[in-house]
């Protein structure tokens, strides 16, 4: 059984919950993390979430979203999931958002995370896994930051929240500084 971690108010580790009980109408603050992966043309990879999800199903998302699993390394956990949901071989991730934190509700369940931002680079197509993921598309940074700021792209909660976050980074999402690890919180082990 998965498991994600548990966390206090101040990020750090307070114990481990099964991942398929943990989103419900009371969802305890646990660990997870999100990312952005771009090609070398600076095009984004969009995921729509299966339609099946518990939360969100049939939403247009960032690439790739998930938890680390106890002990194990944030950047590992990045690249294990986009192994997963997309089948992509990718670099190693650079921490962009350390202190993202959000709270989403749908139907009575609740998503409420401390969700470091990641950026991912990456040529491979997209081989989405059908268990996860509905369908993905590449788009320009440039045309999908806009269209989200301008409210003319529905997506998920957290990308909503995530994308005025990046655009403060500069246009370019290729050039985009790495955030110093320091304000990651205390449970996430990163490499």
């Amino acid at each position: 059984m998965e498991q994600v971690v548990l966390l206090a108010e101040d990020g750090s580790a307070i114990g481990v919950q099964d991942k398929a009980v943990v989103h419900h109408a009371d969802t305890p603050l646990h660990l997870a993390f999100s990312s952005y992966v771009f090609d070398s043309a600076g095009r984004v990879v969009l995921t729509r979430r299966a339609l099946h999800k518990k939360t969100f199903p049939g939403v247009w998302t960032n690439t790739c979203c998930g938890h680390p699993l106890p002990d194990e390394d944030m950047a590992g956990a990045v690249l294990r999931r986009l192994r997963d949901e997309l089948g992509m071989t990718c670099s190693d991730p650079e921490l962009l958002l350390p202190r993202f934190r959000y709270r989403a509700e749908m139907d009575g369940v609740v998503e409420n995370e401390m969700c470091p931002v990641f950026r991912v680079l990456s040529d491979d197509e997209p081989d989405p896994n059908p268990d996860e993921v509905d369908s993905a598309e590449r788009v320009p940074w440039t045309e999908f930051a806009a269209s989200v700021l301008d409210g003319t792209r529905e997506v998920s909660p957290w990308a909503r929240l995530q994308v005025p976050e990046l655009v403060k980074l500069g246009p370019d999402p290729l050039a985009w500084p790495v955030a110093d690890r320091a304000g990651l919180p205390a449970a996430v082990q990163l490499t």
